[in-house]
């Protein structure tokens, strides 16, 4: 199978810990100069997590921020669309071949070849932990010659293009990747803004690329401070102190002038993720009765105030083909009378604290005894990850890497995932995800989809609760700030003021 696009070349899109006071978040004024001299200031919700690693969540900042830039970008729909990669096609089943733009130089002054690609992208395949989005892929980069780069997979994978489109799988400049210390992304992509210096966990700032290749930004630049706490950030939107505000709270939503509030159906379950190897959710009917306690139309209606839909799976409204959904046999639940169980999650989504208030009344009128753990992110991933709760509540964005859920179901519910909250380990489950990998993009892969996730459910692995919307706030002035439901672009070479 051989594809070649045709299409237009398109425009792409660590320190101590503090929590910043309100009166602390961006405290100077941007001038009222000309629109291409002016600096915005963005109020982002959760600080760097991993030193602002490619290879981690923290590389949806660096996508976010139009610094770093990948060789594959995905329109609305999801489909493929030129990045650092003009155009690619598919030379056997296993064997992809990219053309690398050319006339791209790295903000620090090299230039883009496909030398600097292989480097880049081996260094992804070499990381531990390996970037998500290479869960259960092995592959192989080659230069075929200066200009381009062949990606060769042990298996067969379709939707390779779609997965080079992660921020986890940007390109930076060969000289990010020397040495045992972690990648730095400083000074080193190649997008329309510079970054510059990252304080830590507080701030960042990021410059106008005067020698990007596309379209050069409209703004000089702008600066980030990073602010867990959603009251400081809805009154950094009240008062004028920031320009783009990033996850307002719901509970903030309708304190703010609505004008300024934008709502963006987004891609991302509230789900409860149960632990299935140890302690009382590994016997079946156990995860069946706390199933069955949760009331999802009263957290949408109570927590959410109706900015959110009530979840009948894993996948929401954002991906309309979900509804389509076969249906599935339940588990009958057992008696949770006096069942001793751990319930956890993080401060970081101001909401995820409420829901888990309720879910402990929830649960504890089902029989159940909750001990509930709450924490910043950055202090209790670790935990969740090594499966030392009962229960978690987790936000999760489930087609943030490729466009495509597959690979968020894998980690998240994979033998082998990398992100597998639940614990979960299941034969049947691992064959389905394995199916739907190797299915090319259409309707039969999201038939294939579909029927993993009616596995994972029948497992009550995770109980998906509610799908979120986005709620962004932009100042009146501000114009063209991304409103993108998979949360990879915010500031752009579009962005500006009025």
């Amino acid at each position: 199978m051989s594809v070649r696009t045709i299409r237009a070349a398109r425009l792409g899109a660590v320190g101590a810990v503090g929590v910043l006071a309100l009166t602390s978040c961006f405290s100077s004024p941007a001038s009222n100069d000309d629109a291409s001299g002016e600096r915005a200031r963005v109020a982002m919700l959760q600080p760097p997590r991993s030193g602002l690693s490619q290879f981690s969540d923290d590389a949806f900042k660096l996508s976010r921020w139009s610094t770093a830039e990948t060789l594959i970008t995905l329109d609305d729909l999801g489909e493929a669309q030129p990045g650092l990669a003009t155009d690619w096609e598919r030379t056997d089943d296993f064997t992809w071949s990219f053309d690398v733009r050319p006339d791209v130089m790295f903000h620090n002054g090299a230039s883009l070849d496909a030398d600097a690609v292989v480097t880049a992208l081996t260094a992804a395949t070499q990381a531990a932990p390996k970037p998500r989005i290479l869960d259960g892929v092995e592959m192989t980069v080659a230069a075929e010659d200066s200009d381009t780069v062949t990606v060769t997979t042990e298996l067969v994978d379709p939707l390779l293009p779609q997965r080079l489109s992660s921020p986890q799988l940007a390109i930076l400049a060969p000289v990010a990747y020397e040495g045992d210390g972690p990648v730095s992304p400083i000074g080193n992509g190649t997008g329309p803004f510079v970054l510059t210096s990252v304080d830590g966990t507080s701030s960042a700032a990021l410059d106008r690329n005067e020698d990007y290749w596309g379209e050069k930004a409209k703004l000089a630049g702008f600066d980030v401070d990073f602010v867990p706490d959603g009251t400081a950030r809805a009154a950094s939107l009240r008062n004028g102190t920031a320009d783009v505000v990033e996850a307002i709270p719901v509970g903030q939503a309708s304190l703010v002038d609505q004008e300024l509030v934008h709502e963006v159906p987004m891609p991302r379950t509230n789900t409860l993720y149960l632990n299935t190897a140890n302690g009382v959710f590994a016997d079946p009917a156990m995860r069946a009765a706390a199933r069955e306690s949760i009331d999802k139309d009263r957290l949408v209606e109570q927590v959410y105030e109706g900015r959110a839909d009530a979840a009948n799976g894993l996948l929401g409204p954002a991906l309309p083909w979900a509804a389509e959904r076969p249906e599935r046999t339940e588990t009958p639940a057992g008696d949770a009378n006096g069942k001793r169980i751990t319930l956890a999650t993080f401060t970081d989504r101001a909401e995820l604290p409420e829901v888990a208030v309720l879910l402990q009344q929830e649960l504890e009128a089902k029989g159940f005894v909750v001990e509930q753990v709450v924490r910043e992110y950055q202090f209790i991933e670790t935990d969740a990850l090594e499966g030392r709760f009962d229960a978690f509540i987790l936000s999760r964005a489930t087609v943030l890497d490729s466009g495509d859920p597959v690979s968020y179901m894998y980690s998240d519910f994979a033998c082998e995932g990398s992100f597998n909250i639940s614990q979960f380990c299941d034969p049947q489950v691992d064959a389905a995800l394995a199916a739907a990998s190797a299915t090319d993009p259409g309707a039969d892969r999201r038939t294939a989809i579909l029927e993993a996730e009616r596995l994972i459910l029948e497992k009550d692995a995770a109980i998906p609760m509610l799908h979120e919307r986005v709620i962004q706030g932009e100042s009146a002035r501000t114009v063209d700030a991304a409103r993108d439901p998979r949360e990879r672009t915010l500031i752009t070479s579009q962005t500006t003021f009025e």
